[in-house]
């Protein structure tokens, strides 16, 4: 049973992650022989603030 963990900064759409799951799910399914049913996908949209690079919050960066 494959569970995918995806980490992104917030901001894409409700479609975006829709497409974005449909098209994880099929790529794990033919990679790794899976059934569509048995894979799980775990988004996790993360504030902007909570993500920092090179000394600064992505906040700050954009």
């Amino acid at each position: 049973m494959p569970i995918v963990k995806i980490d992104m900064i917030e901001g894409r759409t409700d479609e975006q992650k829709k497409n974005m799951v449909r098209e994880v799910t099929e790529a794990i399914a033919k990679t790794a022989d899976a059934k569509p049913e048995t894979i799980t996908i775990i988004i996790n949209d993360l504030p902007k603030i909570n993500i920092a690079k090179a000394g600064k919050s992505m906040a700050e960066t954009a």
